[in-house]
């Protein structure tokens, strides 16, 4: 696989329009999706970075693991880009997943790689609907079509509301390999959490 290109800042509002999460296919908030409290990480405190591993050479995703959150899912779905600029989100079909972005680059590699997944969606709670369980510290685990897996340790937890995306901070390039792992936060408003949730993670084996 060619190392991918890095999506550049003006290409997409990368808000992520996450509209997914929370009632957002039509069901009303007292569906499914309202049961479960709203997701929320406190904010972390100056995180020191972590000891980086070596990159690792391009290699798709597999399967992700996440115990903090009771994540162990497989296959990684692939996203890009939907019709309208935005970065695609993994199916409410697909809300046990999570899904890649296959415009940046792999988790592993030199750059920002990012996940994405559901907190909850119409139909109940999704993949990462205990995200909030995750703390600094912690480990994500991504096992790569290589047969290697890449081990990153949380730095960083930020909720921030959609509108205010830190796109440059998610995307923007980086000087070793990097995780982000995204989903929506926040209470239910008109059947939409208004927010994103971001774990920011350092590669460490």
């Amino acid at each position: 696989m060619p190392h991918r290109v890095r999506l550049p800042l003006a290409a997409a509002l990368l808000c992520l329009a996450l509209t997914g999460c929370g009632a957002s296919t039509g069901a009303p908030h007292g569906g499914p999706a309202a049961t479960a409290g709203p997701p929320s990480v406190a904010p972390a405190a100056d995180p020191a970075p972590s000891a980086t591993a070596s990159p690792l050479p391009a290699s798709a995703p597999v399967r992700v693991r996440i115990p903090a959150a009771g994540v162990d899912t497989s296959p990684v779905l692939e996203l890009g880009l939907a019709a309208d600029g935005t970065v695609e989100v993994p199916s409410v079909a697909d809300g046990d997943k999570i899904g890649w972005y296959t415009k940046g680059v792999t988790p592993g590699e030199t750059g920002p790689a990012v996940l994405i997944g559901h907190f909850d969606t119409a139909r109940g709670p999704a993949v990462l609907a205990d995200v909030s369980r995750v703390r600094t510290g912690e480990e994500i685990t991504v096992s790569r079509a290589d047969g290697t897996t890449a081990v990153f340790r949380v730095r960083e937890l930020e909720q921030v509301g959609k509108k205010q995306f830190p796109t440059a901070k998610v995307y923007g390039n980086t000087a070793r390999p990097e995780l982000r792992v995204i989903t929506c936060g926040g209470e239910l408003t008109d059947g939409h959490r208004p927010d994103n949730i971001i774990l920011y993670a350092d590669l460490v084996g």
